[in-house]
């Protein structure tokens, strides 16, 4: 058995433990049997427990496995288009867009007058963090077929981003402390807002983005090489690239839209599977983020919940303690790694 395999056998079997988990513990613990009756359709759905994994656990769950997946597949085409190890989903302001789109529905609602469909119901802010990611994208699509530069277009997307950042400071410096309050706790993440309802838009995005990634690995080996080796290869550079940017805004919006920004995965899972995997090749890092993220961001969800606690920490903060400590490992061990 190779050493690869071993690994992702490893991933595989971290990730299935750490669902199991996610599952199991929380402010209320709840046994396997219990989990398995409802499973088994012995176990009473409408019950307190049955109410508890199939509204709320569940669909958590599912939503670190996919965002997990999608935010560490997005760093990994951000890594591999800009040859840049600190390139992360978010790098072409995709992030700080949704956020412009929620801080508006949160922040200026006292200004200005909102239609229905943003004040009622439960998909307001979700759909302006939305709005937000895709009006950003539209910039970076439009402005691609201008720039055939990519670190000039990776300066254009910080650009995008600091325009958004600086509306949003504008917006939290006039804005109510009731309403600010909301939008800060918005920008930490989470992963327990996300409904069924919620799921059946998220899931087939995200799951559609990384489908097509996984027919790209022989063009992404080719842009990793440069520009010129890709063209010399026969690779069209500016399709390549405008995929991936169409691929990580979908990834990255759709996770940022659902859950608020999740920021340190897809920055720190490429490294730890580079690390692992001691290549960089795309038929193998692909998959392997999509494990790892999945694994990872589960984890972290389990340790924000405390369990055993009435207390939840931010999502965001555990990603960075837990991941930090991962990536200085990887790099330490790893002198020479390769990005």
């Amino acid at each position: 058995m190779s050493r690869n395999l071993i690994i992702s056998l490893t991933l595989s079997i971290v990730l299935i433990l750490a669902f199991a988990a996610d599952i199991m513990f929380g402010n209320v613990d709840i046994s396997p049997e219990q989990i398995w009756a409802l499973i088994t359709g012995k176990g009473e759905v409408g019950s307190a427990v049955g109410n508890i994994v199939w509204q709320y656990r569940l669909p958590k769950a599912l939503t670190a496995l996919l965002c997990g997946a999608a935010l560490s597949v997005s760093g990994l085409l951000m890594q591999t288009l800009f040859r840049n190890p600190l390139a992360g989903p978010y790098v072409l302001g995709i992030s700080s867009g949704a956020g412009l789109g929620v801080a508006v529905i949160v922040l200026a609602t006292q200004f200005v007058a909102l239609p229905a469909v943003f004040t009622t119901g439960g998909w307001g802010q979700t759909l302006a963090a939305i709005i937000g990611a895709a009006f950003v994208m539209m910039l970076v699509l439009l402005t691609s077929t201008k720039i055939n530069d990519t670190v000039s277009l990776l300066i254009v997307g910080m650009m995008f981003g600091s325009i958004a950042g600086a509306a949003v400071n504008v917006l939290q410096s006039i804005s109510n402390p009731d309403s600010l309050k909301i939008y800060v706790v918005w920008t930490m993440g989470s992963l327990s807002s996300v409904t069924w309802e919620y799921m059946t838009v998220m899931a087939p995005l995200i799951i559609a983005a990384i489908v097509v990634t996984l027919f790209m690995p022989k063009k992404l080996n080719a842009l990793l090489l440069g520009e010129n080796y890709a063209k010399g290869l026969g690779v069209s550079v500016f399709a390549t690239r405008f995929a991936i940017i169409v691929i990580t805004c979908l990834l990255a919006g759709a996770s940022t839209a659902f859950t608020g920004p999740i920021a340190f995965i897809g920055v720190a899972v490429p490294h730890i599977v580079r690390g692992l995997y001691k290549t960089s090749d795309h038929k193998v890092v692909i998959p392997a983020s999509v494990l790892a993220g999945s694994a990872l961001l589960i984890v972290c969800d389990i340790i924000s919940q405390l369990p055993g606690t009435i207390y939840t920490l931010p999502i965001n903060s555990v990603c960075a303690l837990i991941g930090a400590p991962i990536i200085l490992w990887v790099i330490i061990k790893n002198k020479h790694l390769q990005y």
